[in-house]
C-alpha cells in the first residue's frame, strides 16, 4: 500500500473496527490511553453514540479506534433488515511516521488517509452479510471483499473514489468518498495529529460534520 503494507496494516490497525482480536480492545480505558484526539460526528447529530474498539500494537500503544453513531449495526442475513439500519462510524487513526516494531525486528509504515480508508472499508464489510450466502461461503466472500477494500484504499486517486468536502472542527476538509451496495466509505486527514475514515448505511455522508470529542466518556454506556 502507498502508506502501509498489508502486514503493516494489520500490525498498526489490528482487526477491522467491529471485529475482535488480540489487538482489539473494546473498553473505555483503552480509549482513554490514546495519545491523540478522538473524532466523532459534530453536535448536529443528536442520536445515540457508542464505542466500538481500539487497535493497539503489541506493547499496548493505541494506534486507532472507532466511534459509532445511530443504530449499532449487526450482521444480518436479511438484506432488507440490514438496509433499514441507520448508522455512521468514525475511524480515528494516529498520524505516525515510519517506525520500528515493538520487538525491534522490522519497521511499520507511516499512516495516511489510505490507512483510514482501509480501516473504514474493512469495518463496513464486517457489518455486511449478503443474504444469499451461508456461514461457510461468507468467510470466502469476506476474504475476497477485504482484499478489494485494501486495493481500493491503496489508490485514493483512482476512479473508484470521488471528492467530497466536509467540515472538520468547523473547517472545510477534503475527503475521498465511494459508495457500494453495502454502504459508503470516506477518508481524509484532520489537522496534523490524525487521519479520519468513516463508513455507514442509511445516513447520507453528504450531510455529516466531524469534530474532536471533548470527553470520550460521553460515548460510554
Amino acid at each position: 500500500m502507498e502508506t502501509t503494507s498489508r502486514a503493516g496494516a494489520w500490525d498498526t490497525a489490528g482487526p477491522a473496527p467491529s471485529e475482535g482480536g488480540q489487538t482489539g480492545l473494546r473498553s473505555l480505558a483503552a480509549y482513554l490511553r490514546a495519545p491523540f484526539p478522538w473524532y466523532g460526528l459534530d453536535e448536529a447529530f443528536t442520536g445515540p453514540r457508542w464505542l466500538l474498539q481500539v487497535g493497539a500494537t503489541a506493547d499496548g500503544t493505541v494506534r486507532h479506534g472507532a466511534t459509532g453513531h445511530g443504530e449499532e449495526p449487526s450482521i444480518r442475513p436479511d438484506a432488507a433488515a440490514a438496509h433499514r439500519e441507520r448508522f455512521a462510524v468514525v475511524v480515528t487513526v494516529a498520524n505516525t511516521a515510519l517506525r520500528p516494531t515493538s520487538d525491534g525486528t522490522g519497521h511499520l509504515d507511516a499512516t495516511t488517509a489510505s490507512s483510514a480508508a482501509w480501516l473504514a472499508g474493512s469495518g463496513l464489510l464486517a457489518t455486511t452479510w449478503p443474504a444469499q450466502l451461508d456461514h461457510t461461503l461468507r468467510a470466502e466472500w469476506l476474504e475476497q471483499q477485504t482484499e478489494t477494500a485494501f486495493e481500493l484504499a491503496d489508490d485514493l486517486a483512482g476512479p473508484a473514489w470521488s471528492s467530497l468536502s466536509l467540515p472538520v472542527d468547523g473547517e472545510p476538509t477534503p475527503f475521498h468518498y465511494r459508495e457500494s451496495e453495502f454502504g459508503w466509505v470516506l477518508a481524509g486527514s484532520a489537522r496534523d495529529e490524525v487521519h479520519l475514515g468513516a463508513y455507514g448505511r442509511g445516513m447520507s455522508a453528504y450531510g455529516l460534520g466531524f469534530s474532536a470529542i471533548g470527553d470520550i466518556r460521553s460515548y460510554a454506556p
